[in-house]
């Protein structure tokens, strides 16, 4: 899977990474680390 990182985000700032099929999170600064499973477009229309 892959991960993409916020465009908006400076080069070594504190990040959440999202994978390709919107259901996954890690956090950038530990690529090898856990993987969180979300629905992320769930949680991006309660966030609006």
């Amino acid at each position: 899977m892959r991960f993409k990182k916020s465009t908006r985000s400076a080069a070594n700032s504190d990040c959440v990474e999202v994978g390709s099929t919107l259901r996954h999170l890690r956090d950038s600064k530990n690529p090898h680390g856990p993987v969180l499973t979300a629905d992320i477009t769930a949680l991006i229309r309660h966030v609006r």
